[in-house]
């Protein structure tokens, strides 16, 4: 069976905070539990709950807080590009955390 490196999924526990230098293209959606979705200089709230999606398209940083324990999905994790200010070689995808169910 096939994965698609560009999609994968984490768990994160209450109050976790899950950060992307560069959401633009990257999609988050809510397996499970709830979380906000914020990114820089973007004046909406963005609240997902199990089934719901939402799809960065600014070059900004994205932030994923867990507000209770969530597992989300996360797919288009290559940004066309990374903000000028980071280090060519800073890893911008994290380790995976936890697991979610299937």
């Amino acid at each position: 069976m096939a994965t698609d490196p560009n999609r994968f999924q984490l768990g994160l526990p209450a109050r976790a905070i899950f950060t992307l230098p560069d959401g633009a293209g990257v999609g988050i959606t809510c397996r499970s539990g709830s979380v906000w979705v914020t990114m820089d200089r973007d004046p909406r709230d963005i609240v997902l709950a199990p089934g719901e999606r939402f799809e960065g398209r600014e070059h900004r940083r994205m932030l994923v807080s867990a507000l209770e324990a969530s597992c989300i999905s996360v797919s288009g994790t290559r940004p066309a590009a990374l903000p000028l200010a980071a280090p060519a070689a800073a890893p911008w995808r994290p380790e995976q955390q936890g697991l979610c169910p299937a």
